[in-house]
C-alpha cells in the first residue's frame, strides 16, 4: 500500500462502540499505545472490524496537533497521545516533528516553524500528540 499519509499505524481492533450513525474504534497500536477512530457504522460493516481483527489506521502529518503542557487543558480531542520529541526538521515555513510514544510509536506533525519555535520543540522535550478521532481514517489488511 502506497499512501500519501505520514502516519501508517498497524494495530489490532481493541473495542468498537456502536451509534446511531457512527461507531468509534478503539486501536491497540502495541506496547501500551491506543488510537481511538470514528467512522460511520456502514464502514464499520464493511470493513468488518470487530475486536481482536487486524487494522491499519491513516491519520495525515498535518491533522496532528503539538502541545508541551497539557495540564490544566481539556480537548474535545479523543486521542491525547504524550511521548518524547525523536527529532525536529525545520523548513522555510514548516517543520516536522517526529515524537516518539512510550511503546515505540511514532507520531509524525507537520506544524508552522514559528510553533517550533514557541513551544520550544527539540529532541528530547516532552511532547503530547494530538489528533481528533474523526480524522482517523481505518483500513484491513486485503
Amino acid at each position: 500500500m502506497k499512501v500519501s499519509a505520514r502516519n501508517i499505524f498497524r494495530g489490532k481492533v481493541a473495542a468498537t462502540r456502536p451509534g446511531t450513525v457512527n461507531a468509534e474504534v478503539d486501536i491497540d497500536l502495541g506496547g501500551g499505545d491506543h488510537l481511538t477512530a470514528v467512522v460511520t457504522l456502514t464502514s464499520l460493516k464493511e470493513l468488518g472490524l470487530s475486536t481482536g481483527c487486524a487494522v491499519i489506521a491513516l491519520v495525515k502529518a498535518p491533522w496532528v496537533m503539538v502541545l508541551t503542557d497539557a495540564s490544566g487543558v481539556k480537548l474535545s480531542a479523543r486521542n491525547k497521545l504524550a511521548g518524547t520529541v525523536k527529532a525536529v526538521e525545520v523548513g522555510a515555513v514548516n517543520a516536522e516533528v517526529c515524537i516518539a510514544l512510550p511503546g515505540g510509536t511514532e507520531v509524525m506533525a507537520v506544524i508552522t516553524r514559528d510553533a517550533v519555535n514557541e513551544l520550544g520543540l527539540k529532541a528530547g522535550v516532552a511532547a503530547t500528540a494530538v489528533i481528533k478521532a474523526s480524522h482517523v481514517v481505518l483500513g484491513v489488511p486485503a
